[in-house]
């Protein structure tokens, strides 16, 4: 990042992993992190590279196959205390996995300084200074985020201001002012940043907490006043009430600020990252959020919707396909009718709106959308129904029934065992097979069954499996749904069954996967 450059910092894969209720996986991480890169986001923070977190290693060891344009940033913290950067493992795991660029957080307010890592003051100065001129031996750059640094200026302004000097006067990139406990209105702020940017003159960049509800708010002011350098995550996903969200300051910035910071095409593909992330997070998509949240383009019945239909902008403050959301009526059914022709446009091309089919395709996708369905993540259970309506689907095989059996033994052990009955073109096959659980057999008894017609579904593997539920307040009676995430080795596809019966949900998507696979074999043979 040059000093005059504007950059966007995600820490959706670290700060937001610390979110109550979120836990990624692997592969979860890297989806995450490729989709991101697809954003324009310009760096992307993985996690923190130490033995205790294997999870994070292996991400850093992974993430250089995905070829991103987003640079990847490994997280640490300065040495500590009565130690050399050189005798510090936290260094030699920073710079271990290459890359550009790495940020260390370190104390900035004196109560941290002597009252949890319990050292001097002037000890601290040199952690930060000699951690930061340590890593930049070995990295292009280095950013300092400056824990507490709100909190500690309140405290104590001049050694507040000496953490900053002695970040910079080690080489940091940008110096990263942290409101950490999320609790600062924006008035505060404003008064305290202003009085650092008249102390400090070394970039600074801004990353905030929404504890009292103003994450957003005062990142926004800090740009106004000259940071260069905004961190946030996904839909606001964080510690405790959340980060700033990058899916309020990307629009924000370039929309009501006039700062171009990603293409249009990136800001259009912005709705649908929100929700993909949501669906990988297994958290239901906030639908009142601001630019991506289902509601925040619809409109009920009488005066809003009749005005928003005369001048859309009586009722609404930017395009809604600006970042790829859609504007709702909800007593209408043609909502959505410009998303269902461009997907459909990339199966049969020069469609036209007013095509009846492209009605009919809409009426089916938002009659599954009220049974609970989504397709965010799900793109192969689209692709399925669409070339299904459109004709286009070719026939693979027939379901003819399932029955699972689950049976806990004397010893505790759990039999699970599933038998399947499929046709393919007058044949039949009746077979059996046993799993670690319900849907695991029977997503070994339906391969065992069709790999005899099929055999390039061997190389099919199921990569992730979820399950929500849709509304808790049936108990056990509740609706589910199963997303599923297949891979043949060369590519990855979702699919989607909602059911009040897990076990048919999950069937449903296991089956949608299989077809996918043999749909997309047959597409790539006429091709050929």
């Amino acid at each position: 990042m040059g000093k005059s450059a504007f950059a966007l910092y995600d820490t959706t894969l670290r700060d937001g992993s610390q979110a109550l209720g979120i836990s990624f996986s692997l592969s979860d991480k890297l989806k995450i992190a490729r989709r991101i890169d697809q954003l324009g986001i310009h760096y992307i923070e993985g996690g923190w590279p130490m033995p205790s977190n294997p999870m994070d290693v292996a991400f850093f060891e992974k993430v250089k196959s995905l070829h991103l344009n987003s640079t990847v940033v490994a997280f640490g913290s300065t040495r500590r205390k009565g130690m050399t950067c050189g005798k510090d493992p936290i260094f030699s795991d920073l710079v271990k996995y290459g890359t550009r660029a790495v940020t260390i957080y370190g104390k900035c307010w004196d109560l941290h300084v002597r009252d949890v890592i319990k050292t001097t003051l002037n000890e601290n100065l040199d952690m930060i200074a000699e951690s930061v001129a340590y890593l930049k031996k070995h990295v292009d750059e280095v950013f300092f985020d400056a824990e507490h640094f709100f909190d500690g200026y309140r405290a104590n302004p001049e050694y507040a201001i000496q953490c900053l000097r002695a970040a910079y006067d080690g080489g940091a990139t940008c110096c990263v002012l942290c409101d950490t406990n999320g609790g600062l209105l924006p008035g505060e702020f404003l008064d305290m940043f202003r009085a650092v940017k008249s102390q400090f003159t070394g970039p600074i960049g801004i990353h905030t907490h929404n504890d009292a509800g103003c994450g957003d708010a005062n990142t926004f002011l800090a740009v106004r006043e000259g940071a260069v350098h905004v961190q946030g995550t996904i839909n606001g996903l964080g510690e405790r009430c959340g980060n700033a969200n990058l899916c309020t300051i990307i629009p924000g910035l370039q929309l009501k600020r006039g700062m171009k910071i990603v293409s249009e095409s990136q800001l259009a593909q912005l709705t649908e990252i929100s929700l993909f992330v949501s669906e990988i997070a297994n958290v239901s998509p906030n639908i009142r959020q601001p630019y991506v949240g289902e509601s925040a383009f619809s409109h009920k019945a009488g005066t809003h919707a009749d005005g928003v239909r005369k001048v859309n902008t009586s009722f609404e403050h930017v395009r809604p396909e600006i970042v790829g959301n859609t504007r709702r009526f909800v007593v209408s059914e043609h909502a959505g009718a410009s998303t269902i022709l461009e997907k459909l446009s990339e199966i049969r091309p020069n469609l036209d709106k007013k095509d009846p089919l492209v009605q009919k395709m809409l009426k089916r996708i938002l009659d599954l959308e009220n049974e609970g369905y989504q397709f965010e993540a799900a793109d192969a259970s689209f692709e399925l129904i669409a070339r299904q309506m459109l004709g286009m689907a070719g026939k693979s095989f027939d379901f003819k029934g399932f029955r699972v059996i689950e049976e806990i033994r004397e010893n505790g052990d759990v039999f699970s065992e599933a038998t399947i009955k499929v046709q393919k073109n007058g044949d039949y096959e009746h077979t059996a097979a046993e799993g670690d659980g319900p849907v695991n057999a029977l997503d070994n008894a339906l391969r065992k069954a069709l790999i005899k017609f099929y055999p390039s579904l061997k190389d099919v593997r199921l990569e992730d499996f979820k399950v929500r539920v849709l509304d808790g307040k049936e108990g056990t009676g509740a609706k589910v749904r199963v997303l599923i995430e297949s891979s043949d080795g060369k590519e990855f596809w979702g699919t989607v069954g909602v059911s009040t019966n897990i076990i048919q949900a999950s069937w449903i998507a296991l089956v949608d996967s299989l077809k996918y696979k043999l749909m997309k074999d047959a597409i790539a043979h006429q091709e050929k």
